[in-house]
């Protein structure tokens, strides 16, 4: 009878075992998928901001004809952009990743800044009906961005949270549930949607 006993324990043992690691390891792939799709909003959030400077761009570039170096800066920080981009679409949550994208967007809001800052010294082009539509598209973007990254942060925060806490810890260093980084702007004044008005 005692046996018996024991194997009953055991057998309920292993199953609570089984089942708790079941609703883990299943807790914890929601989690990534959801901070991976999460990174898919921002990333066709960025996909549209990085369209639209090339308009902008090719807009400003017949009234800032002597500020070759400025639309250059711009060029060059969308092109860094887009790389660091693709680099995290392939692995969001990656640190490096994530601290390349940040770091790139970063660089891109402050040559946009620039540009934007630059413009108001010239009339024609604040008044040029193009640049208005191209900046309203662009500040309505930069909201979306803003907004894309809370919620990716959001859900980065909930993934790290299920992978460190007891007992999906166990599980997530097991099965490779790596933590995933935040996609963070550097400093506050980056933290500002670049002054778009021509208004």
């Amino acid at each position: 009878m005692g046996t018996i006993i024991t194997i009953i324990v055991v057998v309920v043992v292993v199953l609570v075992v089984a089942i708790v690691a079941i609703i883990g390891y299943n807790g914890l792939v929601r989690r990534r998928n959801a901070y991976k799709n999460a990174f898919a909003q921002i990333d066709v959030q960025l996909t549209r901001r990085h369209d639209l400077i090339p308009n902008l761009v090719e807009t400003a570039k017949g009234y800032l004809k002597h500020e070759r170096e400025t639309l250059e800066s711009v060029v060059a920080a969308r092109t860094g952009a887009v790389s660091a981009q693709e680099q995290a679409r392939d692995n969001p949550g990656d640190p490096e990743a994530m601290q390349k994208l940040s770091g790139a967007e970063n660089m891109l809001s402050e040559t946009l800044g620039r540009l934007f800052a630059l413009s108001e010294s010239y009339p024609d082009l604040k008044a040029n009906q193009n640049m208005m539509q191209l900046s309203e598209e662009l500040t309505s973007t930069e909201n979306r961005v803003a907004f894309a990254r809370q919620h990716f942060n959001d859900s980065v925060m909930a993934y790290n949270n299920k992978r460190e806490t007891f007992p999906t810890n166990l599980l997530a260093g097991m099965f490779g549930f790596d933590s995933a980084a935040l996609l963070e702007v550097d400093t506050p004044e980056k933290r500002e949607v670049p002054p778009v008005s021509f208004g």
